[in-house]
C-alpha cells in the first residue's frame, strides 16, 4: 500500500526539482520539508492571482423559517441538527445577509477568491439564494461559480440552457462583477462549470443481488451531444468554457465532450490520485481534486427492514472513536488537519506536475471540499467550541472539538505558506 510519506517522495521528485531538493522524506520531529514557498512561487509565476485558483465547495441550501436541510433524516432544530458538529452560527439561514457576510469574511480571510455554488436548477431555492449570495460576495472581492447538481435524461437536454441562464442571469446582467471566469496562464479566460452525477451506469445491483434501472443515468452520447450545443452557444464570447465531471472515469468523461474531471468525494484514498492524474493526462483531460479534512457523516435514525443502506465509516480511517471522550474529540481533528495538508499538498505536486496535462495547458484549480456541506462533515465554516454546548446540545452527541475554527484555521495557515 503506498503510504502518504512514499506517495509525497515520489510524487514531489516527479514535480521538479526544486521540489525534489526539499522532499527527502519526513523524519519525525523535524521541520515539515514540504516546499510550500517554491510552489507558491510557481503559482505567482503563472496566474496573476492565485487566490482565484482556490474554490471553496458552497452550500446555500439552508433554511431556518422553516428549517429546511437542518431536518435530514429526522433531525429536530435548533438543538438536533442533520450534522455531526453544531456550527458556530447554529441553524442559519442560508438568506440571511448577516451569514453570508461572516461566510465571506471567513473565506477572505482564508485566503481563498472562489466559491461554488450548489445549484439545482432554474427557479429552485438555491437559485433564489445567488443574487444576494452574490451580492454580499462582491463586496468582498470573492467570485461565484456553479456546481450544476444530478442531472437526469430528461434535465440533460436543458444543460447548455442552464448554464446559459446563469452566464446571463448572474454574470452579464450583472456586469460580471463577481461570475467566476478562470484565466489560464496564457492569459486566455473562460467560464468554468463543474457536473455532479454524469457518469452513471445504466443498471445497478443491490445488496440483495437485484438489479435496478439507475433513473438519473444519461449516455455518454446525450452528454455529447449537449456540450457541444453548449460549445457552439458561447463560442463567440469565450476562448474557452471548461466542463469539468465529478467522476473519475476519464474515457466516459471524453466521451461525453467534458473537458476534465472534478472528483469531489473526501472519502476517496488520497493514494489513488497519482492514477487519476496519469489516466486524466493519457485521455486528454483535465483533472481537479479535493482538497478537504475527510468525512463525518450523519448516520440515519430511521432505517426500513430491508434497506442496503449501511454508516459510512469515518474518514481518514481510524480506530473506533468515541466522541463523548474528549481526547477521541481531539484524535479526529489531528486527522483532519492531517488530512487537510496531505490533500493540498497532492493537488500542489500533481496539478503543477510537468508531465501532466494541468501544467501544460496552463490550469490549476484546487477545490476545496467543503465550506459548508455540514451533513457530510466536510466543512472548514466553524464549529462551535466543545466547551459552548448547552447540555441539550451535548446530550445529542455532537463531535465538536475543543477549538470549533481549528479546520479553517489549519486551512488559512497553509495556504499563507504559500
Amino acid at each position: 500500500m503506498l503510504t502518504r510519506r512514499a506517495f509525497l517522495a515520489a510524487g514531489t521528485a516527479a514535480a521538479g526539482s526544486a521540489a525534489a531538493g526539499a522532499a527527502g522524506g519526513a523524519v519525525a520531529g523535524q521541520a515539515d520539508p514540504f516546499p510550500w514557498r517554491e510552489f507558491g512561487e510557481r503559482l505567482r509565476s503563472r496566474f496573476r492571482d492565485p487566490r482565484r485558483h482556490f474554490i471553496f465547495e458552497y452550500y446555500p441550501w439552508y433554511s431556518a423559517d422553516p428549517y429546511w436541510h437542518w431536518t435530514q433524516w429526522d433531525r429536530e432544530p435548533p438543538t438536533d441538527l442533520a450534522a455531526n458538529t453544531m456550527p458556530l452560527l447554529g441553524a442559519y439561514d442560508s438568506r440571511s445577509r448577516a451569514v453570508l457576510e461572516q461566510h465571506a469574511r471567513w473565506i477572505a480571510e482564508a485566503g481563498v477568491g472562489v466559491i461554488n455554488v450548489s445549484w439545482w436548477g432554474q427557479g429552485s431555492y438555491s437559485d433564489r439564494a445567488v443574487p444576494l449570495l452574490m451580492d454580499v460576495m462582491a463586496d468582498h472581492d470573492i467570485r461565484v461559480t456553479f456546481h450544476l447538481e444530478p442531472y437526469n435524461r430528461e434535465r440533460a437536454a436543458n444543460f447548455p440552457d442552464d448554464v446559459q441562464y446563469l452566464l446571463d442571469r448572474y454574470g452579464a446582467r450583472r456586469g460580471w462583477d463577481c461570475f467566476f471566469i478562470d484565466e489560464r496562464a496564457d492569459g486566455t479566460q473562460g467560464p468554468v462549470f463543474k457536473l455532479f452525477s454524469t457518469t452513471l451506469p445504466e443498471r445497478r445491483r443491490d445488496c440483495h443481488g437485484v438489479w435496478h434501472d439507475v433513473t438519473a443515468h444519461v449516455p455518454d452520447s446525450e452528454w455529447r451531444r449537449q456540450t457541444d450545443r453548449l460549445r457552439d452557444a458561447v463560442r463567440a464570447d469565450f476562448a474557452q468554457v471548461t466542463l469539468l465531471s465529478n467522476t473519475s472515469d476519464t474515457a466516459r468523461a471524453a466521451a461525453s465532450g467534458f473537458d476534465g474531471i472534478a472528483i469531489y468525494n473526501p472519502r476517496a484514498s488520497l493514494a489513488g490520485w497519482l492514477d487519476h492524474a496519469r489516466r486524466a493526462s493519457r485521455d486528454g483531460l483535465l483533472f481537479c481534486l479535493p482538497v478537504n479534512p475527510g468525512w463525518d457523516e450523519i448516520e440515519r435514525r430511521v432505517v426500513p427492514p430491508e434497506s442496503c443502506y449501511r454508516p459510512r465509516a469515518f474518514v481518514p480511517a481510524t480506530r473506533d472513536l468515541v466522541w463523548s471522550r474528549a481526547d477521541d474529540r481531539e484524535w479526529a481533528r489531528v486527522l483532519a488537519e492531517r488530512r487537510t495538508e496531505s490533500s493540498l499538498q497532492l493537488n500542489l505536486i500533481l496539478q503543477l506536475h510537468p508531465l501532466f496535462a494541468n501544467a501544460g495547458r496552463g490550469f490549476f484549480l484546487a477545490y476545496i471540499t467543503s465550506f459548508n456541506e455540514w451533513h457530510e462533515g466536510t466543512q472548514y465554516e466553524p464549529m462551535r467550541d466543545y466547551a459552548d454546548l448547552t447540555p441539550p446540545e451535548r446530550a445529542v452527541g455532537y463531535h465538536n472539538p475543543a477549538n470549533g475554527n481549528y479546520r479553517l484555521e489549519r486551512l488559512t495557515e497553509l495556504l499563507g505558506r504559500l
